[in-house]
């Protein structure tokens, strides 16, 4: 079942046109992965299909609901780990304090951070404030799960404990959708790998099947990782 379609999508700031009649479907289960150079347009079009940014033309249809996860976190500095996981199943949701309390003790427990239900943010180093920032998503008990680059503002070390998550939510057969410029963990997590060049996209299909594209940007562009296209 497709949970989102985006049709002919078009997107411009300030007469720069950023996103060039994109359209793509992402089935339930799939894990779909965005790569491509800086300015490509991969954000722009994670911030549309999720709301932030008004496109110029297109249409995007969902079946269900959306989370979204972001580079820097986003979390609220003044809210314990708990209430910033809590606050919009309770308030927006309507759903039981109860309910809500526990299912997030749960998601604590499977990000490896039971012990800081009480912790600030400020207390928590880069990598535990975004699977913080995952379990605030997961608690909305979204559809689908949107990354806009999950691990670019974490080192090396950290950025493993972040991966390893997302791994996991594969596993669980979770539907997301990644911007990432971790040209292994696409390969070897998504099933889908859209590649992004000046706002189109100029390459899709299976990881085999983009990572061994005969396209010569393609090839460029990985080239820039150490990656054999």
């Amino acid at each position: 079942m497709s949970l989102l379609e985006i049709h002919n999508l078009k997107k411009s700031f300030d007469g720069l046109e950023v996103l060039r009649d994109i359209s793509l479907q992402v089935n339930q289960g799939q894990v779909l992965g965005i790569i491509g150079p800086s300015g490509s347009g991969k954000s722009t079009l994670l911030r549309c299909a999720t709301g932030l940014e008004t496109p110029d033309a297109g249409e995007i249809r969902y079946e269900g609901t959306f989370g979204l996860v972001f580079q820097n976190f986003n979390l609220f500095p003044h809210y314990s780990v708990m209430k910033n996981i809590t606050d919009a199943p309770i308030k927006v949701q309507k759903r039981p304090k109860e309910e809500v309390y526990a299912e997030s003790r749960a998601l604590l427990a499977k990000m490896g951070l039971s012990d800081k239900e009480n912790a600030y943010p400020y207390q928590l180093s880069g990598g535990q404030q975004q699977r913080i920032s995952i379990a605030r998503a997961l608690a909305m008990n979204p559809d689908i799960l949107f990354f806009d680059e999950p691990t670019s503002a974490l080192d090396p070390e950290l950025t493993g404990e972040i991966l390893k998550v997302i791994r996991d939510l594969a596993a669980e057969h979770m539907t997301m959708v990644i911007v990432t410029h971790e040209m292994n963990f696409a390969r070897n997590v998504a099933d889908h790998i859209i590649f992004m060049d000046k706002g189109v996209i100029a390459e899709q299909g299976t990881p085999e099947e983009v990572f061994g594209s005969s396209n010569e940007r393609m090839k460029e562009f990985l080239g820039k990782f150490g990656e054999n296209a």
